[in-house]
């Protein structure tokens, strides 16, 4: 076994998701399509926090060229940009709408990506939603459910090396390169 091979480099092994629903919902192309290009990204349940995981991935995107909009009942500004109560709030076409928020509001925001026209909709990791991902595909949405979007962006575009992952060197220690 060489590195990047084995369970301990594939955290699809801890995903809620079936083999069959893996498939379906983290398709290699269709995240590689989501990703290939920066756009405007929704950032729902996006914290002011930097030591949250959304923060920390809405920063990674935004420092590689994607727009992003805070999406969080939260009023002021996160990351330099204005949030907003809802999609339905924000005022410009929305590419990608990128969710940390329980499964149990995945129906509801999946419906308001579908009325703003959203050409994307990603279940962040351990998170997903069947039939939310099954309404957003029926509806022509491009939809990952259970994956980071920022691992996947750095799984494609050479950088999960720099973090110890998939370099055959795990540590705690930050990288001073």
């Amino acid at each position: 076994m060489g590195f990047g091979e084995g369970t301990a480099c594939d955290i699809g092994w801890m995903s809620p998701l079936n083999a069959d629903q893996r498939k379906r919902f983290q398709e290699p192309q269709v995240i590689r399509r989501i990703i290939a290009q920066p756009g405007t990204v929704a950032v729902v349940g996006l914290s002011s926090n930097p030591q949250k995981a959304s923060y920390f991935v809405a920063d990674y995107l935004q420092k590689r060229g994607w727009k992003i909009i805070p999406v969080t009942p939260k009023s002021g500004t996160i990351l330099g940009e204005p949030s907003f109560a809802s999609l339905e709030d924000v005022p410009v076409p929305i590419d990608l709408v990128d969710v940390f928020r329980p499964p149990s509001e995945m129906p509801a925001l999946v419906e308001q990506a579908i009325r703003i026209r959203a050409r994307a909709f990603w279940m962040q990791l351990k998170l997903a939603h069947l039939d939310a991902a099954e309404t957003a595909a029926a509806a022509g949405l491009l939809v990952v459910a259970d994956k980071c979007i920022k691992m996947e962006y750095a799984r494609y575009n050479g950088g999960l090396n720099s973090s110890g992952m998939n370099s055959g060197v795990i540590s705690s220690k930050k990288n001073k390169a």
